[in-house]
Order: C-alpha cells, then sequence, then structure tokens
C-alpha cells in the first residue's frame, strides 16, 4: 500500500499524535484484545530449534541471509540475493566478531558462521485456522475512508504470511511455483496477478526465519504479543544502550552497555530536502501500533479538501507497527507497509524499517536508550 510522501520533519507524528489518544507511549491500548492478560500458542510458524531437514534446492545466498536476521544483523527482505541490505547485514555481523568488515561473503565470515552451517534456508509450514480468521480486502485509496476502518490490516492472506517470514509476496511465489501466475504466451501481455489459492490447511515453503520464540510473560500488552508473532519477532531481544544511524551508510547499529555491536538494519533515513538531523538524541517512548495523523498540510502532493484523518493502526498503516518518538520534536524512527523500499527510496528526515525490524527494535530499545544521528 503506497501513501503520500510523509513530511516527518514537520509532521504532528509526537507520540500523542501517533497514538491518537494522547496517551502515553508505554500505556496499553484500549481495546478489548489488549485488556485480556496476554495468551500465546504456537501456531505451528515457529522455526524449530535442530530442524535441518535439507532443502529441495540449495539456496546458499538464502540460507545466509537466515543466519544473519537470526542473529539480528538484518538483511532486510529474505530473498535470496545478495543485495544492498545482506551487505550491510555483513559488514555488521564482521565487526561484531572482530572480522575485517568488507562486505563479503569470505573464508573468515564463512569460518564464524560455521555453528549455523546446518540451518536450511527455508522450512515447510501448514497455514493455520489462525491465519484466515480476518478479513482480507484491498484498503480505499483516500484517507477518509481509510479512516472509517477498525485497523489498517493485511490487503491478502499472502502479503500476511510474507511479513511473518521477513520476505514478499513475490518470493513466495518463487519458493512455491504453484502459486505464480503463468507466464503470457509469446506476443501477450502479462495478465495482472490473480489472487494466490492459499488457504488454511495450505503447506508452502517460507524462508526459515528464527529467533521468533514468544514468552507470553514477557509482554504484557495482548494486541502487541499478537504483533510479534505476525512477524517472526521473538519476545526477548537484548538490550540497547544506544543506537547510531548513518546517513552515508543507511544503516542502524544497535549497542549494549559494554559498547558490543549486537544489531544491525538497513534504513532509509532522508533525503535532500529533509535531510536526517545530525545530532545525538533520546528515546522519547515507544508506541506500539500507532494510529497515524494524516494532515494535508505535512503531506506533500496532498489537496487540503481531503481534510484531517486519524488513520487507524495496523501494518499498512503509514508508519507501519512502531512509532518509537526522540526528544527531537517531530521525528522518529518507525515501520512502513512498503518493506521492499527499504534503503532504495527516500524518506523526509525520520528513520524507516521493516515492520518486522521496527518491532525488533521496539523490544529492544526504552525511554532514555540514547540514539546517535551521524553523517
Amino acid at each position: 500500500m503506497k501513501f503520500p510522501t510523509l513530511l516527518c520533519t514537520a509532521a504532528l507524528i509526537t507520540l500523542s499524535a501517533c497514538g491518537g489518544s494522547g496517551e502515553k507511549a508505554d500505556s496499553p491500548p484500549k481495546s478489548e484484545a489488549a485488556a485480556k492478560k496476554p495468551e500465546w500458542k504456537d501456531d505451528g510458524m515457529v522455526s524449530r530449534d535442530g530442524d535441518t531437514a535439507a532443502d529441495d534446492v540449495a539456496r546458499p545466498e538464502m540460507q545466509l541471509q537466515v543466519v544473519l536476521d537470526r542473529l539480528g544483523f538484518s538483511p532486510g527482505v529474505v530473498d535470496g540475493k545478495m543485495g544492498l541490505s545482506t551487505t550491510n547485514a555483513l559488514k555488521g555481523f564482521q565487526e561484531a566478531q572482530g572480522l575485517t568488515v568488507s562486505g563479503e561473503w569470505d573464508a573468515a565470515t564463512k569460518a564464524a558462521l560455521t555453528d549455523s552451517a546446518k540451518i536450511p534456508a527455508t522450512r515447510m509450514v501448514t497455514v493455520p485456522a489462525s491465519y484466515v480468521e480476518t478479513t482480507f480486502a484491498p484498503l480505499p485509496e483516500k484517507a477518509a475512508e481509510q479512516a472509517k476502518l477498525a485497523s489498517m490490516g493485511y490487503e491478502t492472506l499472502l502479503e500476511k504470511l510474507a511479513e511473518r517470514f521477513h520476505t514478499t509476496p513475490d518470493v513466495l511465489r518463487t519458493l512455491n511455483p504453484e502459486l505464480a501466475d503463468p507466464a503470457p504466451a509469446a506476443g501477450e501481455a502479462a495478465a495482472a496477478p490473480a489472487p494466490a489459492p492459499v488457504a488454511a490447511g495450505t503447506k508452502l515453503r517460507v524462508p526459515n526465519v528464527g529467533a521468533d520464540r514468544i514468552v507470553a510473560a514477557d509482554i504484557d500488552n495482548a494486541d502487541w504479543l499478537a504483533t510479534l508473532s505476525s512477524l517472526g519477532v521473538g519476545s526477548g531481544q537484548p538490550q540497547a544502550d544506544r543506537v547510531e544511524v548513518s546517513k552515508k551508510a543507511g544503516t542502524m547499529k544497535v549497542f549494549d552497555a559494554g559498547g558490543k555491536l549486537i544489531a544491525l538494519f538497513t534504513v532509509t533515513t532522508g533525503s535532500a530536502h529533509d535531510p536526517l538531523p545530525i545530532g545525538k538524541w533520546k528515546v522519547k517512548g515507544v508506541g506500539r501500533n500507532p494510529d497515524y495523523a494524516f494532515d494535508p498540510a505535512l503531506l506533500r502532493g496532498v489537496a487540503a479538501s481531503e481534510g484531517k484523518h486519524r488513520l487507524p493502526p495496523g501494518p499498512n498503516n503509514p508508519v507501519g507497527v512502531v512509532w518509537i518518538d526522540l526528544n527531537k520534536e517531530h521525528y522518529g524512527l518507525h515501520g512502513t507497509p512498503e518493506p521492499q523500499n527499504i534503503g532504495r527510496t527516500e524518506s523526509n528526515g525520520c528513520v524507516r524499517l521493516t515492520n518486522w525490524d521496527a518491532a525488533r527494535l521496539a523490544q529492544m530499545v526504552s525511554v532514555g536508550t540514547k540514539v546517535d544521528f551521524v553523517a
């Protein structure tokens, strides 16, 4: 789902604006689901320790991405390609291990990853009934209509499954040829993609992402527990002391209290028009499943006649599933409904991550965590 350009440098996307109710960032949403005692049941989608069943075909690049993702060095979209985000993830792993930081999958890096060599690139899952206990439909284009929704949820079941396994619907179609649209005959134009035949009980091959264990006792909000589960993000994450966002590298590094690099994410950091505000900041609050204040005055190319609206929470909300507010007014770290564009398009001052990386980061930071924006 695409949205107008977000003017983070001017937008009223403070936590009260993003959260809509004006409640404190870490206060739980006042929904029926959030009021219940958090519970979590293994739906069969969680990775299995010791499961080393061989892949149907060799996928070395995807296997590398899966391992780096499990270790906290995010390749972004797991797609089996050695692109920008995977190179950044390799650099992060190399730095954390004290290796030469080259971004190359060299002999020393392979040796450091020996213990993970048996983790397969993919695994088979069966779509649980719980995944279809919702309505999937295209989101309306106009904000006035979006504001009437209870949630800005996934448009298709395949989109939901893709985010669960840190990838895209196109990658799932590649891994599962029965989902792919037939190639057009010579001289014919390609038809619009048809809805993939996925339902409860469908068996799918998916990227073997891990670090996705949920301990219900770790989470005090049922809505957030459900979000973590739906994104394949474990509840237990190492705690951050400092976050460093590099404008030049397009990366976010996370360090613990001892100065050790514990995570790295590729991010979108700004543009020439609205550059990243270089400086030292701090986390002011963490908004989980935030809503969004839509204001034409703060959005490029949007007519004033569209009016102001409060857009509901959901993974297709303009700021995704997380807004981490900074003490630099109107700036934050947040998710996105378009994970494939991270690191490839410009933002307007704020820092964007994939929804799964933003959720992971939200489990690592707290009020007062240092955030440095560097050139």
